[in-house]
Order: structure tokens, then C-alpha cells, then sequence
């Protein structure tokens, strides 16, 4: 039974770092060191300065189902990392596990060991403070176990990002990890947690991550969201921690997903620190063996305040300079956009703003015109390609992307249209008949309820084709009929798994996909500083409704560089 209950908790190597290391952060550490050798299998030993243990919490410390921490026995009121009682007697059960302590109220130091579940008591031992457990021959006594480990190398990774997600929730504990070759955590004790993940994710991270803190009935959501233009192509780079211990928890992965939906394309997934506190007695911890994932009293309330939280931190209107890296076009980081004020305008660029559903610029482009300081992306000098505007800043310039960045704020006009007053329609003169593959046309009447949602209101008409009798009065004189077909295929990929709110979202871009100014089409100075004042003053202008930057910016002081003046 031991060495059943054992697999429960310790599945490899990782796990036995992770409990042990938790147990450490439990009893106060200032410093926590985990030495690893031969992937894990050799040796596995972690050392705290905490409060240390005496001969009789030693021996009890190894009893199946037994611990200490919780001195009145509630199991809903949880606030420490590892509680069951579990974890060393499952870790002795299958290696050969030695515990030495001394206490810091007093006494002398003791250890005790534990060999494939067999126990000796405690006798003397020398320590100058806290606790060392040593794990040697790990599943010598189930060496099935072992085919199911990965080479040492690997298994040597998992453990020390087990230390990196410690050492990211506690920045008050120094930790180190070190391996036969060389040290791959090694972290001083902190002043904050932007200084320790700073440490931990690099400069890099911090440079592409907007900071977000919001708070609802006790519970608070916090931490550091990466821009969607600095994403990757899997999660590893997502930290999540409900109080204090790092999970893998479905309801705030999707809540991180839901968050960022409207920002990155599908395959692509943000960076992202998350903390989450809330009163112990509002998350249950205890439905797991290794405490990886919770369950939330409120999963609405908890899913609603990490998408509003992630979401205002991601809509500022400010972020981080951003320029050259490593002295490369090709790495250029896009911006996002300051505050700016607004400004007077004349009658003819009304009328050029209204072309292109586009608030007026402030002045049209001309050689002797000064480059007003309060406008963060410029004013517009030229066009290039007939897809690029350049603008010139006050210590730089800037390159937007006239199709990504009109796509996104025709989305974003979408998207608030519709929660102030419903999206406006527009009944056709003639409806327009659209012909469509049958299935086509059965999915888009089974969606016609949720269409209407976004303006577009539609009925079956025969087996092979649908009419269209009301468009978004927003959409002008696009090109209906692409639109409908697009909204087919986008509904096909969606399926039936994605929320509402997702799917009418999702056809609300596409809709303005076709409803932007296009690649090759030619502006005027005044349409392209209209763009430009227009993107400062949108949230998540920075890129287009399928996660590409609408702009890159350029400092002077990079352009020198670039030229070898500095």
C-alpha cells in the first residue's frame, strides 16, 4: 500500500524537489538549497535555515497521514504549501531517505532515517540550524519505476523549474539549485516580486510585460501580462500561483486564453505572471494528490476578475519603450501608444476622416509642419509600398501598418458599438443573395440568432444560398458577400465549444478584416494622420485582430547606432 500511495505523490524526481522544497518555504526559510545529481536518481538534497524539527517531530514527520501544520485539524482552512502529511513518508517509501534537523528554539541536532519504508530512530546528529533531507537511490525499491524517467538531463530541467516557480511565488527566500556542472537557479533574497521575476524571466520579459492588479470581494488578481507581439508557441512561459503555490489550474488557463482572445491568432500563447490571493477557505487545494491543480468557491467570479484584470492591464495606452534589440531591424519590438491630447482640425480633413470612418487629423503633412510632441506616433511624412506610413516623432520615427492597424480599430469601434447600444444596422435596399455550399448555409441559419447580435440578419434561402437583408451600419459598403462566407469558415473552426461571447467576437473581426483599408491603397496626408491620431487613442492598437504588430518604432538614438554615431 505504501508504495502505491507513494506513486500518488512522487511520480519523479521533480516531485520529490517540489515537496521537499515546500515543506522548507512552510517552516520559514530565509534560504533554500537543492543539490541534484544523476537526474535525480543519485542524490536529491534540499537544506533550509528554518525553525528545524526535534527527535519527536522527526518521528513523526515520517508517520503515513500524519502532520503537524495543521494544529485544528481543518482541512478547508489551508494555509500552508504541504499539509497532507504525505509526502516524506511516500519519498522513504521508495528511496533511502535521511531527515537531519535542529530546532531554532533550542537543542541538539537529530537524524533519522527511512529505507524502503523501514525506519531507525532518531539519533545525534551535527547541524548547525534548520533541516537537510537527503534522497539517495530513488525508486530502488520500485525499479519499474524507472523506464517510466526521461534521460537525466531532462529530468534535471523539470526540478529546476520546479525551483523557478518556488522562487517566482517567494521572493523573501533565496534559492539556489545546483547539478554536478553548474548552478541553474541561483537567487539572492528579494526586495519585491518585480525584482525576483525580473531575476528569474530576464529583463526582456519585464521590457514586453504590462503590470495588472485588480481586486473583487477579497479575492485579488495580480502580476505581469506579457504584450501579445512578444508571444509563444506554447505555455511554458505562463507562472500561475493562487496563494503562494504554483498550479496548472484549467479555470485560469482559460480565463488567461479568454483574456487574450481578441489580441493573439490561434497557436500562439502570451507570457505572463499571475498571482492570485484570496482567503484560504474560497479555494479547496485538497483535490489533487500533488496539490497541482484547485477549486474555487466562485469560478465565475475568479474567471470574470482575471479577464478584467489582464484586459485593463493590456488596454493602457502606455507600455515600455521599445526600439532596436541586438542592433537588428528584424527584432524590432512594437510599441504601444501614449496619451495624447486632441487638437482643432480643419473642414477638409472632417471629410477625409469620414471616408474612412476616422476621427480627423490634426493637420496635414507638409516639409515645413512641426512635429507636434504631444502625438506619441507622429506626424505622418510619406507613404511607402502603398501599405506603410512613416511618421516622424520627436526623438524617432515610426513604421504602422496601414491594413493591421485600421483592422483593429474598426474592431474595437465593433466591439463598443455593441456594448453601449447594440451594433447599429443598415437595412439593404435590395437584399443580396449569397450562394454557399448547403452545409454552409445550415450553419450560418442555425447561427442566425447570434449574427443578429453582430448586425448581420439573415435567413436561409433555398438549399444552396442565404440573403442577407440588414448589414453593420459600421461596415459601409464592404463586401458582403465575402464577409458572409468568411463568418461560414470561421464558424466551422470555432465549433460549438466557444463561448458566445468568442464567436460573435470572432465574426465581429472578420467583419473588419474586410471593412479595412487595404494593402496598396493609396492616402492622403490627412487619412494617414487621422490613422495615426486615431490608434493612439484605441486600446490594443499596438496590434491587429490577428496578434501581428500595426506598428514598430524607432528611436533617434538606435538610428545613430545604426550609423556608428554613438
Amino acid at each position: 500500500m505504501n508504495r502505491i500511495a507513494a506513486g500518488e505523490v512522487i511520480e519523479r524526481p521533480a516531485s520529490v524537489v517540489k515537496e521537499l522544497v515546500e515543506n522548507a518555504v512552510d517552516a520559514g526559510a530565509g534560504q533554500i538549497d537543492v543539490a541534484f545529481r544523476g537526474g535525480g536518481k543519485s542524490l536529491i538534497r534540499v537544506s533550509d535555515d528554518g525553525i528545524g524539527m526535534g527527535p519527536e517531530d522527526l518521528a513523526l514527520a515520517v508517520e503515513r497521514h500524519a502532520t503537524s501544520k495543521l494544529s485544528d485539524d481543518d482541512l478547508i482552512d489551508i494555509r500552508f504549501l504541504g499539509f497532507r502529511g504525505e509526502a516524506l513518508p511516500s519519498i522513504g517509501s521508495v528511496s533511502r531517505l535521511s531527515i537531519t534537523s535542529r530546532p531554532r528554539s533550542g537543542g541538539d541536532a537529530h537524524v533519522i532515517t527511512v529505507e524502503g519504508g523501514h525506519l531507525t530512530p532518531p539519533r545525534p546528529a551535527a547541524l548547525n540550524l534548520g533541516t537537510e533531507i537527503d534522497v539517495k537511490d530513488l525508486f530502488f525499491a520500485t525499479p519499474a519505476r524507472l523506464k517510466f524517467l526521461k534521460a537525466d538531463r531532462t529530468e534535471t530541467v523539470e526540478a529546476a523549474e520546479v525551483v523557478r516557480r518556488m522562487a517566482l511565488a517567494h521572493p523573501e527566500i533565496g534559492f539556489a539549485f545546483v547539478t554536478e556542472e553548474r548552478r541553474l537557479v541561483d537567487v539572492p533574497k528579494e526586495e519585491g516580486e518585480e525584482a525576483r521575476i525580473r531575476r528569474i524571466l530576464g529583463g526582456e520579459f519585464m521590457d514586453n510585460a504590462i503590470p495588472f492588479d485588480l481586486g473583487r470581494e477579497s479575492i485579488r488578481v495580480r502580476g505581469y501580462a506579457g504584450l501579445p507581439t512578444w508571444s509563444r508557441n506554447n505555455s511554458a512561459q505562463q507562472y500561475m500561483f493562487v496563494n503562494g503555490r504554483s498550479v496548472r489550474d484549467k479555470l485560469i488557463s482559460g480565463a488567461i486564453r479568454g483574456a487574450y482572445a481578441d489580441v493573439l491568432p490561434s497557436g500562439r500563447f502570451p507570457a505572463l505572471v499571475l498571482f492570485l490571493d484570496c482567503p484560504p477557505e474560497r479555494v479547496d487545494v485538497n483535490v489533487h494528490p500533488a496539490k497541482a491543480e484547485v477549486r474555487f468557491r466562485d469560478g465565475g467570479l475568479v474567471r470574470g476578475l482575471i479577464v478584467s484584470a489582464i484586459r485593463d492591464g493590456l488596454g493602457r495606452k502606455h507600455a515600455p519603450d521599445t526600439g532596436l534589440s541586438r542592433q537588428t531591424v528584424s527584432t524590432f519590438r512594437p510599441g504601444m501608444p501614449r496619451p495624447f491630447n486632441h487638437r482643432g482640425f480643419d473642414e477638409e480633413e472632417k471629410q477625409a476622416a469620414l471616408a474612412m470612418n476616422m476621427p480627423p487629423a490634426s493637420a496635414p503633412v507638409g516639409e515645413s509642419q512641426v512635429v507636434q510632441p504631444d502625438y506619441p506616433l507622429g506626424n505622418a511624412r510619406a507613404q511607402i509600398h502603398d501599405n506603410y506610413i512613416v511618421a516622424q516623432t520627436r526623438d524617432g520615427f515610426v513604421l504602422v501598418d496601414q491594413h493591421a492597424a485600421h483592422e483593429r480599430l474598426v474592431y474595437e469601434r465593433l466591439k463598443r458599438e455593441r456594448a453601449d447600444r447594440g451594433v447599429e444596422t443598415q437595412p439593404l435596399l435590395v437584399p443580396e443573395v449569397v450562394d454557399l455550399d448547403p452545409v454552409d448555409v445550415e450553419r450560418l441559419a442555425a447561427a442566425a440568432d447570434l449574427l443578429s447580435k453582430t448586425g448581420f440578419v439573415l435567413e436561409a434561402f433555398g438549399d444552396g444560398a442565404v440573403i442577407i437583408r440588414e448589414v453593420p451600419a459600421a461596415i459601409g459598403k464592404a463586401d458582403v458577400s465575402g464577409i458572409v462566407r468568411d463568418v461560414a469558415d470561421e464558424l466551422a473552426e470555432l465549433g460549438v465549444t466557444t463561448s458566445i461571447e468568442g464567436r460573435i467576437n470572432h465574426v465581429l473581426a472578420t467583419m473588419a478584416c474586410h471593412n479595412s483599408v487595404r494593402s496598396g491603397r493609396k492616402l492622403r496626408p490627412e487619412e494617414m494622420n487621422a490613422l495615426l491620431r486615431e490608434m493612439e487613442a484605441t486600446p490594443n492598437s499596438g496590434q491587429c485582430n490577428h496578434g501581428r504588430p500595426t506598428f514598430i518604432e524607432l528611436k533617434l538614438a538606435d538610428i545613430e547606432k545604426l550609423f556608428g554615431r554613438r
